[in-house]
Protein backbone atom coordinates (compact mmCIF):
# COMPACT_ATOMS: atom_id res chain seq x y z
CA UNK A 1 0.00 0.00 0.00
CA UNK A 2 2.64 2.29 0.68
CA UNK A 3 3.67 2.76 -3.09
CA UNK A 4 0.58 4.06 -4.37
CA UNK A 5 -0.19 7.57 -4.39
CA UNK A 6 -3.91 7.81 -2.99
CA UNK A 7 -5.52 6.94 0.59
CA UNK A 8 -8.44 6.15 -0.55
CA UNK A 9 -7.89 5.27 -4.60
CA UNK A 10 -11.66 4.34 -5.04
CA UNK A 11 -13.35 7.66 -4.56
CA UNK A 12 -9.66 10.04 -5.33
CA UNK A 13 -10.01 8.46 -8.85
CA UNK A 14 -13.63 7.89 -9.15
CA UNK A 15 -15.52 9.05 -12.59
CA UNK A 16 -17.17 12.24 -11.62
CA UNK A 17 -20.77 11.22 -12.45
CA UNK A 18 -20.73 9.10 -10.03
CA UNK A 19 -19.29 11.01 -7.72
CA UNK A 20 -21.86 13.35 -7.57
CA UNK A 21 -24.38 10.91 -6.93
CA UNK A 22 -22.09 9.90 -4.38
CA UNK A 23 -22.34 13.45 -3.01
CA UNK A 24 -26.39 13.57 -3.56
CA UNK A 25 -27.08 10.55 -2.00
CA UNK A 26 -25.21 11.71 1.40
CA UNK A 27 -26.57 14.84 1.34
CA UNK A 28 -29.88 13.23 1.61
CA UNK A 29 -28.63 11.27 4.36
CA UNK A 30 -27.31 13.96 6.54
CA UNK A 31 -30.70 16.55 5.90
CA UNK A 32 -32.91 13.62 7.16
CA UNK A 33 -30.09 12.72 10.14
CA UNK A 34 -30.39 16.64 11.06
CA UNK A 35 -33.96 17.83 10.15
CA UNK A 36 -34.64 14.81 12.81
CA UNK A 37 -32.48 15.34 15.49
CA UNK A 38 -31.66 19.07 15.27
CA UNK A 39 -33.30 21.65 17.07
CA UNK A 40 -31.92 24.49 14.48
CA UNK A 41 -32.41 21.94 11.07
CA UNK A 42 -35.69 20.82 12.52
CA UNK A 43 -36.94 24.17 12.13
CA UNK A 44 -34.71 25.33 8.99
CA UNK A 45 -35.81 22.46 7.03
CA UNK A 46 -39.12 22.71 8.12
CA UNK A 47 -40.36 22.49 4.32
CA UNK A 48 -37.34 20.58 2.96
CA UNK A 49 -37.69 16.83 2.50
CA UNK A 50 -34.10 14.41 1.32
CA UNK A 51 -36.37 13.10 -1.13
CA UNK A 52 -36.50 16.43 -3.02
CA UNK A 53 -32.68 16.80 -3.40
CA UNK A 54 -32.27 15.02 -6.51
CA UNK A 55 -29.88 16.97 -9.05
CA UNK A 56 -27.29 19.70 -7.77
CA UNK A 57 -30.05 22.46 -8.29
CA UNK A 58 -32.31 21.05 -5.61
CA UNK A 59 -29.31 21.65 -2.82
CA UNK A 60 -30.40 25.33 -2.89
CA UNK A 61 -33.66 23.84 -1.38
CA UNK A 62 -31.67 23.86 2.10
CA UNK A 63 -30.95 27.31 3.69
CA UNK A 64 -27.55 28.89 3.82
CA UNK A 65 -26.36 29.12 7.59
CA UNK A 66 -23.62 31.69 8.65
CA UNK A 67 -21.10 32.39 11.43
CA UNK A 68 -23.72 34.82 12.91
CA UNK A 69 -26.64 32.32 13.26
CA UNK A 70 -24.57 29.76 15.25
CA UNK A 71 -23.49 32.57 17.35
CA UNK A 72 -26.62 33.50 17.65
CA UNK A 73 -28.03 29.98 18.76
CA UNK A 74 -24.99 30.24 21.32
CA UNK A 75 -26.27 33.09 23.69
CA UNK A 76 -29.74 32.42 23.19
CA UNK A 77 -28.81 28.29 24.21
CA UNK A 78 -25.91 28.36 25.66
CA UNK A 79 -23.50 26.76 25.54
CA UNK A 80 -23.28 24.87 22.33
CA UNK A 81 -26.53 26.36 21.04
CA UNK A 82 -29.25 24.22 18.94
CA UNK A 83 -27.31 23.33 15.71
CA UNK A 84 -25.69 20.14 17.78
CA UNK A 85 -28.16 16.53 17.40
CA UNK A 86 -27.62 16.01 21.16
CA UNK A 87 -25.94 17.24 24.10
CA UNK A 88 -22.74 16.83 25.66
CA UNK A 89 -23.40 13.45 27.02
CA UNK A 90 -23.08 11.89 24.28
CA UNK A 91 -20.03 13.38 23.04
CA UNK A 92 -16.06 13.01 23.60
CA UNK A 93 -14.61 15.95 22.59
CA UNK A 94 -15.43 19.74 22.53
CA UNK A 95 -13.25 22.34 20.38
CA UNK A 96 -13.54 26.03 19.55
CA UNK A 97 -12.88 28.65 17.16
CA UNK A 98 -9.19 30.45 17.53
CA UNK A 99 -11.22 33.62 18.50
CA UNK A 100 -8.60 36.00 16.59
CA UNK A 101 -11.16 38.01 15.04
CA UNK A 102 -12.18 38.96 18.65
CA UNK A 103 -15.39 37.72 17.84
CA UNK A 104 -17.21 34.97 20.08
CA UNK A 105 -15.23 31.67 19.00
CA UNK A 106 -18.17 28.93 18.18
CA UNK A 107 -17.74 25.67 19.88
CA UNK A 108 -18.42 22.35 18.42
CA UNK A 109 -18.86 18.53 19.48
CA UNK A 110 -18.02 15.72 18.54
CA UNK A 111 -18.69 11.72 18.88
CA UNK A 112 -16.04 9.26 18.96
CA UNK A 113 -17.02 8.39 15.65
CA UNK A 114 -16.87 12.40 14.48
CA UNK A 115 -13.13 12.18 15.98
CA UNK A 116 -12.35 8.74 13.60
CA UNK A 117 -13.79 10.93 10.57
CA UNK A 118 -11.60 13.87 11.39
CA UNK A 119 -8.64 11.77 11.25
CA UNK A 120 -9.06 10.14 7.81
CA UNK A 121 -10.00 13.24 6.55
CA UNK A 122 -6.09 14.48 7.28
CA UNK A 123 -4.74 11.29 6.09
CA UNK A 124 -5.92 12.20 2.66
CA UNK A 125 -3.74 14.95 2.71
CA UNK A 126 -0.90 13.15 5.05
CA UNK A 127 -0.46 10.55 2.45
CA UNK A 128 -0.68 12.76 -0.46
CA UNK A 129 2.31 14.25 0.49
CA UNK A 130 3.95 11.76 0.90
CA UNK A 131 3.99 10.77 4.43
CA UNK A 132 4.41 7.08 5.37
CA UNK A 133 4.21 5.22 8.19
CA UNK A 134 7.91 5.12 8.60
CA UNK A 135 8.19 8.33 9.23
CA UNK A 136 8.38 10.90 12.67
CA UNK A 137 5.84 13.41 12.70
CA UNK A 138 6.44 17.14 14.92
CA UNK A 139 2.96 18.72 15.71
CA UNK A 140 4.57 22.04 16.53
CA UNK A 141 1.21 23.31 18.12
CA UNK A 142 -0.45 24.29 21.42
CA UNK A 143 -2.39 21.47 21.90
CA UNK A 144 -5.37 24.02 23.53
CA UNK A 145 -9.33 24.22 22.98
CA UNK A 146 -8.52 25.58 19.06
CA UNK A 147 -8.45 22.55 17.21
CA UNK A 148 -5.74 23.35 15.68
CA UNK A 149 -3.57 20.39 14.32
CA UNK A 150 -5.50 17.72 16.63
CA UNK A 151 -7.02 16.10 13.89
CA UNK A 152 -3.51 15.71 11.78
CA UNK A 153 -2.30 14.25 15.42
CA UNK A 154 -4.73 11.32 15.29
CA UNK A 155 -4.56 11.36 11.31
CA UNK A 156 -0.38 10.92 11.81
CA UNK A 157 -0.96 7.60 14.18
CA UNK A 158 -3.58 6.58 11.90
CA UNK A 159 -1.21 5.90 9.04
CA UNK A 160 1.34 4.83 11.47
CA UNK A 161 4.17 7.46 11.61
CA UNK A 162 5.32 8.09 15.25
CA UNK A 163 4.00 10.61 16.52
CA UNK A 164 5.60 13.80 18.65
CA UNK A 165 3.28 15.89 20.58
CA UNK A 166 4.77 19.87 20.80
CA UNK A 167 2.88 21.41 23.02
CA UNK A 168 3.68 23.18 26.06
CA UNK A 169 7.00 23.99 24.77
CA UNK A 170 9.02 27.17 23.75
CA UNK A 171 9.96 27.69 20.25
CA UNK A 172 13.90 26.75 21.26
CA UNK A 173 12.18 23.62 22.81
CA UNK A 174 10.28 22.61 20.07
CA UNK A 175 13.48 23.68 17.34
CA UNK A 176 15.97 21.05 19.92
CA UNK A 177 12.92 18.14 19.81
CA UNK A 178 12.76 18.51 15.73
CA UNK A 179 16.32 18.19 15.51
CA UNK A 180 17.06 15.58 18.57
CA UNK A 181 14.21 13.25 17.63
CA UNK A 182 14.99 13.30 13.82
CA UNK A 183 11.34 14.44 12.84
CA UNK A 184 11.18 13.88 9.09
CA UNK A 185 7.66 15.27 9.27
CA UNK A 186 7.06 18.95 10.77
CA UNK A 187 3.40 20.69 11.05
CA UNK A 188 2.72 24.33 12.38
CA UNK A 189 1.15 27.66 10.85
CA UNK A 190 2.94 29.08 7.73
CA UNK A 191 3.73 31.88 10.29
CA UNK A 192 5.21 29.71 12.94
CA UNK A 193 7.23 27.49 10.63
CA UNK A 194 9.28 30.48 9.22
CA UNK A 195 9.69 31.57 13.27
CA UNK A 196 10.86 27.73 13.82
CA UNK A 197 13.56 28.46 10.82
CA UNK A 198 14.86 31.59 12.41
CA UNK A 199 14.91 30.44 15.58
CA UNK A 200 16.86 27.53 14.49
CA UNK A 201 19.57 30.08 12.59
CA UNK A 202 19.84 31.62 15.98
CA UNK A 203 20.65 28.28 18.02
CA UNK A 204 23.15 27.29 14.69
CA UNK A 205 21.24 24.37 14.16
CA UNK A 206 20.82 23.76 10.17
CA UNK A 207 17.71 22.52 9.30
CA UNK A 208 18.04 22.53 5.32
CA UNK A 209 20.80 19.72 5.77
CA UNK A 210 18.50 18.39 8.11
CA UNK A 211 16.08 15.13 8.29
CA UNK A 212 12.82 17.09 7.72
CA UNK A 213 11.79 16.75 4.45
CA UNK A 214 8.07 17.65 4.89
CA UNK A 215 6.03 20.54 6.27
CA UNK A 216 2.07 20.53 6.48
CA UNK A 217 1.21 23.97 6.19
CA UNK A 218 -2.46 25.17 8.08
CA UNK A 219 -4.30 27.07 10.02
CA UNK A 220 -3.88 30.82 7.44
CA UNK A 221 -3.97 31.71 4.06
CA UNK A 222 -0.53 32.52 3.99
CA UNK A 223 0.13 28.61 3.08
CA UNK A 224 -2.04 29.67 -0.25
CA UNK A 225 0.64 32.36 -0.96
CA UNK A 226 3.35 31.29 -3.11
CA UNK A 227 6.28 33.33 -2.52
CA UNK A 228 5.43 32.45 1.29
CA UNK A 229 5.33 28.92 0.67
CA UNK A 230 8.55 29.25 -0.74
CA UNK A 231 10.46 31.07 1.59
CA UNK A 232 9.43 28.37 4.12
CA UNK A 233 10.60 25.80 1.50
CA UNK A 234 14.28 26.98 1.30
CA UNK A 235 14.91 28.18 5.32
CA UNK A 236 13.80 24.17 5.76
CA UNK A 237 15.30 22.78 2.09
CA UNK A 238 11.66 20.82 2.49
CA UNK A 239 8.42 20.55 0.52
CA UNK A 240 5.58 22.32 1.89
CA UNK A 241 2.31 21.56 1.46
CA UNK A 242 -1.12 23.44 1.73
CA UNK A 243 -4.63 22.39 4.06
CA UNK A 244 -7.08 24.13 4.81
CA UNK A 245 -10.32 23.25 7.15
CA UNK A 246 -12.07 24.64 9.58
CA UNK A 247 -13.71 24.05 13.63
CA UNK A 248 -16.50 24.13 12.37
CA UNK A 249 -16.26 21.14 10.07
CA UNK A 250 -14.09 19.44 12.91
CA UNK A 251 -11.24 18.85 9.92
CA UNK A 252 -9.73 19.27 7.12
CA UNK A 253 -11.68 20.16 3.49
CA UNK A 254 -8.65 20.46 0.76
CA UNK A 255 -5.20 19.32 0.45
CA UNK A 256 -2.31 20.26 -2.04
CA UNK A 257 -0.90 16.81 -3.40
CA UNK A 258 2.27 16.21 -4.36
CA UNK A 259 4.13 16.67 -7.37
CA UNK A 260 6.79 14.84 -8.26
CA UNK A 261 9.96 16.97 -9.59
CA UNK A 262 9.09 20.13 -7.68
CA UNK A 263 11.69 21.95 -7.25
CA UNK A 264 12.06 23.28 -3.46
CA UNK A 265 11.71 26.81 -2.77
CA UNK A 266 10.57 28.04 -6.03
CA UNK A 267 7.20 30.02 -5.91
CA UNK A 268 4.77 27.79 -8.32
CA UNK A 269 1.17 27.97 -8.39
CA UNK A 270 -0.91 26.15 -5.84
CA UNK A 271 -4.32 24.32 -6.14
CA UNK A 272 -5.91 22.05 -3.46
CA UNK A 273 -7.90 19.28 -4.33
CA UNK A 274 -11.46 19.46 -2.20
CA UNK A 275 -12.12 16.35 -0.38
CA UNK A 276 -15.52 15.81 -2.49
CA UNK A 277 -16.31 12.21 -1.09
CA UNK A 278 -17.02 13.54 2.32
CA UNK A 279 -17.82 16.83 1.57
CA UNK A 280 -19.58 18.85 -0.88
CA UNK A 281 -18.58 22.78 -1.64
CA UNK A 282 -20.36 25.04 -3.17
CA UNK A 283 -18.83 28.57 -4.46
CA UNK A 284 -21.63 31.59 -4.44
CA UNK A 285 -21.36 35.29 -5.17
CA UNK A 286 -21.25 37.03 -1.94
CA UNK A 287 -23.37 39.43 -2.71
CA UNK A 288 -26.67 37.43 -4.57
CA UNK A 289 -25.88 33.91 -2.59
CA UNK A 290 -25.68 32.42 -6.62
CA UNK A 291 -23.50 29.95 -7.45
CA UNK A 292 -20.96 31.06 -9.94
CA UNK A 293 -18.93 28.83 -12.15
CA UNK A 294 -15.09 27.85 -12.61
CA UNK A 295 -12.57 30.18 -12.38
CA UNK A 296 -14.78 32.48 -10.74
CA UNK A 297 -13.62 34.09 -7.35
CA UNK A 298 -16.34 33.30 -4.82
CA UNK A 299 -17.12 32.05 -0.95
CA UNK A 300 -17.07 29.16 -0.20
CA UNK A 301 -19.69 27.40 0.80
CA UNK A 302 -19.70 24.14 3.29
CA UNK A 303 -21.57 20.77 3.62
CA UNK A 304 -19.78 17.99 6.02
CA UNK A 305 -21.14 14.30 5.49
CA UNK A 306 -18.99 13.17 8.26
CA UNK A 307 -19.66 15.30 11.23
CA UNK A 308 -22.84 13.93 12.89
CA UNK A 309 -22.70 15.28 16.08
CA UNK A 310 -23.23 19.07 15.15
CA UNK A 311 -23.83 18.68 11.56
CA UNK A 312 -22.83 21.56 8.61
CA UNK A 313 -25.22 21.87 5.76
CA UNK A 314 -24.23 25.34 3.40
CA UNK A 315 -22.23 27.11 5.77
CA UNK A 316 -20.88 30.03 5.15
CA UNK A 317 -17.03 30.13 5.45
CA UNK A 318 -16.07 33.83 4.45
CA UNK A 319 -13.29 32.12 2.71
CA UNK A 320 -12.56 33.27 -1.16
CA UNK A 321 -11.63 30.92 -3.53
CA UNK A 322 -11.82 29.76 -6.58
CA UNK A 323 -12.69 26.68 -7.94
CA UNK A 324 -10.97 24.41 -11.27
CA UNK A 325 -12.13 21.07 -12.66
CA UNK A 326 -10.40 18.18 -11.70
CA UNK A 327 -8.99 18.18 -15.17
CA UNK A 328 -6.34 21.08 -13.93
CA UNK A 329 -4.39 18.94 -12.30
CA UNK A 330 -1.42 16.12 -12.92
CA UNK A 331 -2.21 14.15 -9.97
CA UNK A 332 -4.98 11.77 -11.56
CA UNK A 333 -7.54 12.80 -9.04
CA UNK A 334 -10.85 13.36 -10.30
CA UNK A 335 -11.76 15.96 -7.51
CA UNK A 336 -11.85 19.76 -8.19
CA UNK A 337 -9.61 21.91 -6.94
CA UNK A 338 -9.42 25.43 -5.32
CA UNK A 339 -6.60 27.56 -7.41
CA UNK A 340 -4.36 29.29 -5.09
CA UNK A 341 -6.01 27.27 -2.15
CA UNK A 342 -7.44 30.26 0.32
CA UNK A 343 -6.88 33.22 -1.00
CA UNK A 344 -8.77 35.64 1.08
CA UNK A 345 -11.43 36.38 3.17
CA UNK A 346 -14.53 38.42 2.15
CA UNK A 347 -14.20 40.32 5.45
CA UNK A 348 -10.27 41.02 4.81
CA UNK A 349 -10.32 43.82 2.01
CA UNK A 350 -10.10 46.93 3.34
CA UNK A 351 -10.64 49.83 1.37
CA UNK A 352 -7.72 53.18 1.55
CA UNK A 353 -8.71 55.94 -0.32
CA UNK A 354 -10.63 54.26 -3.18
CA UNK A 355 -8.02 51.01 -3.60
CA UNK A 356 -9.00 47.69 -2.25
CA UNK A 357 -6.41 46.45 -0.10
CA UNK A 358 -6.43 42.32 0.93
CA UNK A 359 -3.64 41.01 3.40
CA UNK A 360 -2.54 38.34 1.40
CA UNK A 361 -1.46 40.46 -1.61
CA UNK A 362 0.63 42.16 0.15
CA UNK A 363 2.06 39.67 2.03
CA UNK A 364 2.92 37.47 -1.73
CA UNK A 365 4.76 41.10 -2.20
CA UNK A 366 6.78 41.34 1.42
CA UNK A 367 7.70 37.69 0.95
CA UNK A 368 9.51 38.41 -1.89
CA UNK A 369 11.81 40.43 -0.54
CA UNK A 370 14.81 38.88 1.16
CA UNK A 371 15.82 40.04 4.72
CA UNK A 372 12.64 40.64 6.20
CA UNK A 373 11.75 39.13 9.39
CA UNK A 374 8.38 39.94 10.09
CA UNK A 375 6.27 42.91 9.32
CA UNK A 376 2.48 44.32 10.14
CA UNK A 377 -0.03 46.78 8.23
CA UNK A 378 -1.56 49.84 10.06
CA UNK A 379 -4.51 51.84 8.59
CA UNK A 380 -5.15 54.97 9.87
CA UNK A 381 -6.76 58.38 9.47
CA UNK A 382 -5.11 61.40 9.40
CA UNK A 383 -7.78 64.24 9.52
CA UNK A 384 -9.54 63.67 6.50
CA UNK A 385 -7.21 61.07 5.01
CA UNK A 386 -6.35 57.46 4.99
CA UNK A 387 -3.10 56.21 5.55
CA UNK A 388 -1.48 52.77 5.17
CA UNK A 389 1.59 52.10 7.17
CA UNK A 390 4.03 49.05 6.65
CA UNK A 391 6.21 48.50 9.76
CA UNK A 392 9.05 46.38 8.39
CA UNK A 393 11.59 44.18 11.51
CA UNK A 394 14.56 43.31 8.97
CA UNK A 395 17.04 40.91 10.13
CA UNK A 396 20.02 42.03 11.74
CA UNK A 397 22.56 41.35 8.70
CA UNK A 398 20.67 44.57 7.09
CA UNK A 399 22.54 47.51 7.08
CA UNK A 400 20.87 51.35 7.34
CA UNK A 401 22.01 51.18 2.95
CA UNK A 402 20.25 47.88 2.67
CA UNK A 403 17.29 48.91 4.45
CA UNK A 404 17.01 52.17 2.21
CA UNK A 405 17.29 50.17 -0.80
CA UNK A 406 14.62 47.55 0.44
CA UNK A 407 12.30 49.76 1.36
CA UNK A 408 12.57 52.10 -1.72
CA UNK A 409 12.22 48.41 -4.07
CA UNK A 410 9.29 47.68 -1.36
CA UNK A 411 7.66 50.52 -1.45
CA UNK A 412 7.56 50.80 -5.43
CA UNK A 413 6.30 47.21 -5.78
CA UNK A 414 3.54 47.48 -2.75
CA UNK A 415 1.67 51.23 -5.18
CA UNK A 416 2.29 49.08 -8.25
CA UNK A 417 0.05 46.37 -6.90
CA UNK A 418 -2.58 48.85 -5.46
CA UNK A 419 -2.97 51.62 -8.16
CA UNK A 420 -0.12 53.72 -7.24
CA UNK A 421 -1.35 53.74 -3.51
CA UNK A 422 1.78 55.09 -1.01
CA UNK A 423 2.83 52.91 1.82
CA UNK A 424 4.35 54.88 4.38
CA UNK A 425 7.37 52.24 5.40
CA UNK A 426 8.92 52.55 8.69
CA UNK A 427 11.80 50.25 9.93
CA UNK A 428 10.63 48.67 13.66
CA UNK A 429 13.06 47.88 15.76
CA UNK A 430 14.43 43.77 16.20
CA UNK A 431 11.73 42.38 18.40
CA UNK A 432 9.58 44.90 18.58
CA UNK A 433 6.45 43.53 16.26
CA UNK A 434 4.66 40.52 17.70
CA UNK A 435 5.40 36.61 16.82
CA UNK A 436 2.20 34.53 16.32
CA UNK A 437 2.16 30.47 17.00
CA UNK A 438 -1.25 30.33 15.78
CA UNK A 439 -2.96 32.23 13.23
CA UNK A 440 -1.07 35.36 12.41
CA UNK A 441 -2.84 39.09 12.28
CA UNK A 442 -0.53 41.37 10.70
CA UNK A 443 -3.05 44.01 9.48
CA UNK A 444 -4.59 46.73 12.27
CA UNK A 445 -7.54 49.02 11.25
CA UNK A 446 -7.56 51.77 13.50
CA UNK A 447 -10.00 54.22 11.56
CA UNK A 448 -13.16 54.90 13.32
CA UNK A 449 -15.98 53.02 12.12
CA UNK A 450 -18.07 55.33 10.07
Amino acid sequence: MTDQPFWNPKTELMAREDLRELQLTKLRRVVAWAKARSPHYRRTLAGVEPEQIRTWADIDRIPLLTREEWMTSQDAHPPFGELPVTGPENAIRMHTTSGTSGRTPLRALDSRKDWSWAAEMWCYALWGAGVRPHDIGYVAFGYGSFIGFWGLHNGLEKIGALTIPGGAQTTAQRVHQIHDFGATVVASTPTYALRLASEAEELGIDLVNGPVRTLILSGEPAGSIPETKALIERKWGAHAFDTAGMTEVSTIVMFEPDTPGREIGAAQPIACHVIEDHLLEQVIDPETGREVGYGERGERVCTSFGRSTTPLLRYRTCDLVVKIPHSRSSSGRTWDLYEGGIIGRVDDMKLVRGTNVYPGAIEAIVRGFDGIEEFQVRISRQGERDEIELLVETCATVDAGGWDLLSGRLGVELADAHEGLRFLLRRAATGELPRFELKAKRLTDLRPAR
